[in-house]
């Protein structure tokens, strides 16, 4: 682990489900900006922390879409792509 990897977030994610989500679970998803690719429903912006990032994981699962990727942020000059 790098000294970047622990360091406090938020951290962005993409987070890509199997399904279309309507747009107006936002809210639900603690404002995240739900995108589309064909059958694909992205979901991405800042997350506070791990424990922020489970609970989006588990409303995920409780609303029984297939979970595809998980994948956190950075851009190429290794910060987060929000900051």
């Amino acid at each position: 682990m790098t000294k970047s990897d622990s360091s406090p977030g938020p951290w962005c994610y993409r987070i890509k489900l199997k399904g279309r989500l309507d747009k107006q679970w936002t809210d639900w998803f603690e404002g995240l900006t739900i995108t589309y690719e064909d059958d694909t429903t992205i979901l991405t912006g800042p997350v506070a922390d791990q424990a922020a990032l489970y609970g989006l994981l588990i409303r995920i699962r409780d609303l029984n879409l297939p979970l595809l990727l998980v994948e956190r942020i950075e851009s190429s000059g290794g910060k987060n792509e929000y900051e």
